[in-house]
Formats: structure tokens, C-alpha cells, sequence
């Protein structure tokens, strides 16, 4: 997922207080979105990636703290900073290995946690915060760069070879910027190793698939998704787009989170938490708070798209128009988030709950309500808990209990 940088004041917030009914108020109090929570799971407080491009990895974790919640396992903290440490070395190795000709930026994906959990375990956020640099909240650009001049400078190979104790240098960056990763650690009265951490949870990262829906490969086989940010060449189960949607319905109705990768970048994806795919050649309107439409010129719906005040229309979603927007660069890996809910605004219109990792200076407190357009065109990737998927489909994909 690419590098998202925006840096918003960090909290805490329980998303699972939300009220069964919010909105955002406008001058008019007859108009604005009003939303009936449908389904809502219990997630752990919103946390703020701030200045990092490391969605990947607080989205990921998200879903595991959630999971951990489902399983009657508490609340738990987890580093999201010990995964970006651990996630680097690789990509450094494999940068140097390719001569450079691979992606090598802060972005990743879903499969960078889940592996980095079964190979080298997990901390808690109180034992590897990975805020060694005078800041309070993440702060990677400088890292990012640093880090990339340092591999070109070895891909460059000015001594002819590579140096032996190359790796120990660029470790050395990451150990001064995000902390050492720990051999061990006390928490909660009690001895640990990253690994053993793991394991006292119960996070068993092969029970987690990846799913998507795109028509250049056949559906029901794996391939490695086409896009910058999977360096790690990880499969994803290929399915049609109305399966991939049940799929994230049945999850949600049976109690397990998903974790999204999608394209924010459209200006649908409004900063007041709210994502849509609107029509703009809409004719027939719903309700009468929307009778203006048609009245407006194109740069006023850009505008009101870009700031919504009440549900307009919203396209028609098919497996085509989907491919064609990735196929086209339209559709890009920008962000990973958590879905864990459903609602509805006053049309009746379905709209999915969405934990983002952005802090909680926004409207819902770091909450996004996604269209269900929006999730249909948008979407690169889910993944989930295999359990969720039906006994056909596993079949179909050859994925066993």
C-alpha cells in the first residue's frame, strides 16, 4: 500500500461506543447523513499512523486485536513498529539481491504481518513503541530516505563485493530510529520472546487468507496481486466480485473483522469519514434533499463531492467497470484499514464500518462509513479468517479446515 502522509492529533476512542445512530451536522438540520448502525464488532481504540507509510501494518494488527478480542483473549496493544523493523530487513535483503530492480518504500502488505508474526513472532506496542527519535506520534520520512540511499549505496557496490556486515549497518539505522527488536521481555509478570508471545496468544497467521477479485487471472486460483507495494510476491485467492462481497458479509454477521486494501485517493474518499462512487450523470435522484442536483455545475459536484452533506447517487458497480479502473491505474493500492461493521443511512442505502488508523480528529472519531459501490470498486484485497468462508468455496479454492 502506498505511502499515506497525513498527520492527524492522536487518541484514544472506543469504536464500539458508537451511538446506533450518528450524523454530521449541517446548517440545515432536515438534511446531512444519517446513519443506523446495522452490525458492529468490538475493535480495539484507533490509533494514529501519523507521518508513516505504514497502514499495512496498523491495519493488519488491527485485525488481530480484534481477533484477539473475539477469542475472549482481552485487549491487547501490539507493535505495530517491531513488524515495519522486521518487514525492512527483508526488503533490504531482497533489494539487494534483485540489484535493486524491486519496490523499496515504506509501503507493504497484509501477508508482511501475518509473516512476520509466524517467522519472528510479536511485541507489545509498551515494549517496541518504535518512537526512538525525539517524536511523539510516527514521523518516516526521514528513515524512509535514509534507508533507501543506504541500499542503493550497497546495490552500487562500490567495493566491487558485497561488504559482509552490510546488513548489521542498516539494522543499526532501524535499531536507532524504531528501537531494537527485543530476544526478550517482561510483560504482565511474565518472561517472554517474540515467538513465545505469539504463541501465548494463540495468533496462528496460516488460518488467514487473502482474497480478491480481478478478471486478468481465472477465478478460483492464487496469484501474486500486481502492485507496487507487494514486494513480497504473496497469492491471493481470486474470486468473482458478488463472492468477494458475501464473503466480507458473512464475516461481519459471524463476528470476524476484515482487513481492506483499497484506493483512497478518489475524491469520493472524503476527509469528513465518509466514501462514496457518485454518479455524476445521475438523473434520477432519491428524496428531495437531493432536487439540486441537476442544478449544479460539474465543479460544484466536484465540490460537493469532495465535502458531502447528504447521500447523492452512486454508480452502478460491475465486475467490468472494476477491472477497467485497476486495469487503467484509476484503482491503486493506497491504504489498508478494518472493516467491522455495517450501516445504513436514511435512504436506506448500506454502507460498511471502517476503523482507519488516522488518529481521531475526524468526524466519527476515526471511524469511515463506506459505500457499498465504493467497496465494489475500490477494493484490492480482504483478508480474512478462513473459517468464514463456505464449505463451496473452500472447496473451490482447495483450502482445507
Amino acid at each position: 500500500m502506498k505511502r499515506i502522509f497525513i498527520l492527524l492529533l492522536a487518541g484514544c476512542f472506543s469504536l464500539s461506543t458508537f451511538a446506533q445512530e450518528t450524523e454530521i451536522k449541517q446548517d440545515n438540520p432536515e438534511k446531512g447523513f444519517r446513519f443506523t448502525t446495522i452490525k458492529e464488532l468490538p475493535v480495539t481504540p484507533v490509533k494514529n499512523q501519523a507521518s508513516s507509510g505504514t497502514c499495512w501494518s496498523f491495519s493488519t494488527m488491527a485485525l488481530i486485536e480484534a481477533e484477539l478480542l473475539r477469542q475472549g483473549k482481552g485487549e491487547h496493544d501490539l507493535s505495530e513498529m517491531f513488524v515495519v523493523h522486521k518487514n525492512y530487513e527483508e526488503k533490504a535483503m531482497k533489494y539487494v539481491r534483485m540489484h535493486g530492480e524491486i519496490n523499496f518504500s515504506a509501503g507493504g502488505s497484509f501477508a508482511d504481518v501475518l509473516n512476520c508474526i509466524r517467522d519472528y513472532g510479536i511485541v507489545p506496542d509498551e515494549i517496541q513503541p518504535g518512537l526512538n527519535y525525539g517524536e511523539t506520534q510516527h514521523k518516516h520520512s526521514e528513515i524512509d530516505k535514509l534507508l533507501k540511499a543506504y541500499v542503493d549505496a550497497i546495490v552500487s557496490n562500490p567495493n566491487k563485493k558485497l561488504s559482509p556486515v552490510w546488513m548489521d549497518g542498516f539494522r543499526a539505522i532501524l535499531d536507532t530510529y524504531l528501537n531494537p527488536c527485543p530476544a526478550a521481555f517482561s510483560y504482565g509478570g511474565e518472561e517472554y520472546t517474540p515467538q513465545s508471545f505469539a504463541r501465548s496468544l494463540g495468533i496462528r497467521p496460516d488460518d488467514y487468507v487473502s482474497l480478491t477479485s480481478f478478471t486478468h487471472h481465472p477465478f478460483y486460483t492464487f496469484f501474486p496481486l500486481e502492485i507496487p507495494d507487494n514486494w513480497r510476491w504473496s497469492y491471493s485467492a481470486n474470486i468473482p466480485l458478488d463472492e468477494l462481497l458475501q464473503v466480507i458479509d458473512r464475516s461481519i454477521e459471524n463476528g470476524y473483522t476484515v482487513a481492506w486494501g483499497a484506493d483512497v485517493s478518489e475524491k469520493g474518499f472524503s476527509r469528513k469519514g465518509i466514501a462514496i462512487v457518485p454518479d455524476m450523470d445521475a438523473t434520477e435522484l432519491p428524496g428531495s434533499d437531493m432536487a439540486h442536483w441537476l442544478g449544479l455545475t460539474q465543479k460544484e459536484k466536484e465540490d460537493f463531492i469532495a465535502n458531502p452533506s447528504a447521500p447523492i447517487p452512486e454508480k452502478k458497480i460491475t465486475q467490468e467497470s472494476r477491472q477497467s479502473g485497476f486495469d487503467n491505474y484509476e484503482t491503486t493500492d493506497d491504504h489498508g484499514m478494518l472493516i467491522y461493521g455495517t450501516a445504513q443511512d436514511q435512504n436506506g442505502t448500506k454502507y460498511y464500518l471502517v476503523k482507519n488508523s488516522w488518529g481521531t480528529d475526524s468526524p466519527y472519531q476515526g471511524a469511515w462509513y463506506i459505500s457499498l459501490p465504493y467497496v465494489q470498486s475500490k477494493t484490492i484485497n480482504i483478508v480474512v479468517h478462513k473459517d468464514v468462508l463456505s464449505k463451496d468455496l473452500k472447496k473451490k479454492l482447495k483450502i482445507e479446515n
